[in-house]
């Protein structure tokens, strides 16, 4: 999709106008993955970032923190602890 806007050039004055289309997109992405209207794997696909790395540093760069909220927190300590016990298990 194409949309024309009307900047005013009080604000272009501040942007090298060769990246001002990119510079629009990344904002757009990172306002709507901080509203959470898209997720850090569409950040990704949409801005052609080659991996979740890359969004991880692009986001941080930014500002933009990660989503990550006690429920992931919780998820991921269980699954340590059952990678933990299998690796036990496997040495035993």
């Amino acid at each position: 999709m194409q949309i024309t806007i009307d900047l005013p050039d009080e604000l272009i004055q501040h942007f090298n106008p060769n990246r001002l289309t990119r510079e629009i997109l990344e904002a757009l992405a990172i306002q709507a993955y901080q509203t959470e209207k898209i997720t850090h794997a569409e950040v990704g696909r949409i801005l052609g970032l080659p991996s979740r790395w890359a969004v991880d540093a692009f986001l941080k760069q930014h500002n933009a923190d990660l989503h990550y909220d006690e429920a992931d927190l919780e998820r991921d300590r269980e699954i340590l602890s059952q990678l933990r016990a299998k690796q036990a298990n496997s040495a035993s």
